[in-house]
Parts: C-alpha cells; structure tokens; sequence
C-alpha cells in the first residue's frame, strides 16, 4: 500500500497540471456554442434542402474554400475552411459573418487546439494520451487508497484550510465523489487517442478488429476536381440516400485522386458530426460509395458514441452540467496536488540532538 500511495502522489505531482488544464480547457469547450456571441449563431436550424444547397453553392465559390462544417441546432452558423488555419463563420444563407487568418484570431479555435494537441500537434496528442493513461491510474489508485481512510470522510467543494493537510484530506475526499465522472471522462478521452486503448474498451460491444476494419475509410479513385463541382446534385444524392439526416461536413479533396466527401447525421446517431459517409468523384459528381453508420459493427458503433459522452455532445443541459462538474473536478484535483506535491510537501524531521558530552 505504501508503495502505491508513493506512486499515486508522484503520478499527481508531475501529470497533474496537465490533467488539470485538460479539465478547464475542456469544461470552457463544453458550452462554446453559449459563449460564442456572434451574429445568427442563435439562428433556428434550416436544414431543407435548397436552403443548404443555396448556401453551400455560395460558400464554396470563396476563394481557397475548402469544406464547410455545417450549422446545427446548437450553433446557428456555417464555419467555411479556407486554409490551415483561416476560415469564416457564415449565416444560414451563406453570408460571411465573421473571417480570421489564424486560429489565434478565435479563441474557441486555439482553446481547441490547446486540449486536443496542447499546440503540439501529433507529438502533444500522445502527451494528452499519456496523461490520460496516468490519469486512468489516478483515479483507480485513490480510489484504493481512499478505502482505508473511508471512516473520516466528509465532503468539501473546497479545502478547510490551505495546509497541507487540510488539501489532502479535501483532495482524498473529493475525490472519490468525483472517481465516476472521472473515470468516464478520462476513458473516453483517451480512447479517441490511443486505438489499442479504444480497441479494448470496446471489446465487450463487438470485435475489435472489425470495428477497425469499419471504421477504416475507403479509398476510391476520383477525377481532378472539377471548376464548379455540382453540390446541388452531389447534396440532393446525399439526401435521397439518407432521407432524415442532417449535413454536417462537406470537405473537398486533399491531394489529387481523393473524392469529396460527405459526412452526414441521421437521428439515431450520438455523433455530433454523424459516421454516415458518401463520397463523390471530384470531376463528375458521381457518388462512388456510402456508408450507413448505423449498420457498422456494434463494436465500432460503440466507440462512435465515446465522443459525445466525453464532449456533452447528448443529454442536453443536464449532461453539459455533469460534464462540468467532471471537468472542474479535474481542474482542482490536479492543481491542488501539484501544489502540495512541489511547493507544500512535509518538512523533514528534525533529528534528535545528542548530548556531547556527560558531566563530569
């Protein structure tokens, strides 16, 4: 058990501050949609077709457009890609609201960006994954450390004092109220990081190596794209096809040979962004292929609902707020035992003086 508690304390005191900021990026990404003052962002979604064929064939026409992430009933705007990292917010008609030529321009943007990749890229999302694995074991082995201390527990939303001892006690006993929320948080987190990880967690759902296999996009030879690609018909397929689906991101191709793809959201799906897939020739509007998220294997269908749960992306208002509660859990576990771990740990014990010498 000492052993444990040394490694619990060590795991705090170096991941804890990321863990920390993980969890206050994340609780201020829960309710963007909120904070985000701009005008129509509160507009009604208007999801017939000609309305988003009008606006589509309208932002597309931007120069260096590259995709649209599509309105939705939380957030009334179209946000147009235009590059790395420029884009524009535009209403549901297609005007342009707002632009910026850096994410640094859009806090939602770089607040994003800090949470996912902490600036880093690919080399701080495997930092965020580690700490979420360190995390996993922090709520695991204070869970177990808890146990033997449960006699004394009372509950705190904030330390008694600022001794150390009183923040150990609130950290011990806070803790566990929160080791839930937590855990969920930190699971599906890291699963949409590390795949083995994922892979496992989804394992009691259905095969892993066919949700893999699932969720593995296609490839298809496309044409060059051509000079105005055809949305009307490619978004009028895309609806015939998946009749009750919201359109959620159009993205043209990358690199020459890909196809435009098509990502939509049917009612059933968690997925805020939606797994239902088509993808069209890039020179003829021709549709290549589909794919129905809702007949994947259960396995990658489960693994399909980790993000929504980790984001509040479902359950409304009241899932949001729980979701806040795990996020500031998170925040103040993670600072406080960085805090007493660095700068408030237990002074040595004083040895006991020896007298030098007996008396004569």
């Amino acid at each position: 058990m000492q052993l444990l508690d040394t490694l619990h304390r060590w795991t705090g005191g170096l991941i804890g501050l990321v863990l920390a900021l993980m969890g206050l990026s994340g609780t201020i990404l829960l309710h963007e949609t909120s904070w985000i003052a701009l005008p129509h962002s509160g507009d009604a979604l208007r999801g017939d077709l000609p309305t988003v064929v009008a606006a589509t064939e309208r932002l597309m026409a931007t120069p260096g457009a590259q995709g649209i992430i599509y309105a939705d009933e939380r957030f009334g705007l179209h946000q147009l890609r235009l590059g790395k990292e420029a884009g524009a917010y535009a209403s549901q008609s297609g005007e342009i609201v707002t632009r910026w030529a850096s994410q640094w321009e859009r806090p939602e943007l770089w607040i994003f960006d800090f949470h996912h990749h902490l600036f880093a890229g690919d080399s701080g999302e495997w930092v965020i994954g580690i700490a979420g694995l360190c995390g996993l074991f922090f709520v695991i082995s204070g869970v177990i450390l808890w146990w033997r201390t449960r006699r004394t527990f009372s509950f705190r939303l904030w330390p008694k004092r600022m001794s150390r001892p009183a923040i150990v006690t609130h950290h011990r006993d806070l803790g566990i109220v929160a080791a839930p929320l937590l855990l969920l948080s930190v699971v599906t987190g890291t699963m949409m990081i590390f795949q083995p990880f994922a892979m496992a967690m989804i394992a009691p759902f259905g095969s892993p190596a066919a949700a893999a296999r699932a969720m593995k996009p296609p490839k298809y030879a496309s044409g060059p794209l051509a000079a105005q690609p055809d949305y009307a018909a490619m978004l009028t397929e895309a609806r015939r096809r998946f009749p009750d689906a919201e359109f959620r991101i159009l993205s043209l191709p990358r690199k020459a040979g890909d196809p435009i793809m098509l990502r939509m959201r049917q009612q059933a799906e968690w997925l805020p962004n939606g797994r239902s897939t088509l993808w069209f020739d890039a020179a003829t509007g021709k549709l290549l292929g589909a794919r129905d998220a809702l007949a994947m294997p259960s396995g990658a269908q489960a693994f399909n609902k980790a993000f929504p749960i980790h984001a509040a992306k479902i359950g409304g208002l009241p899932w949001r707020l729980v979701m806040t509660i795990s996020g500031l859990s998170l925040t103040m576990l993670g600072s406080f035992a960085v805090w007493t771990f660095w700068f408030r740990r237990p002074k040595p014990a004083k040895r006991v003086m020896k007298k030098a010498m007996l008396a004569a």
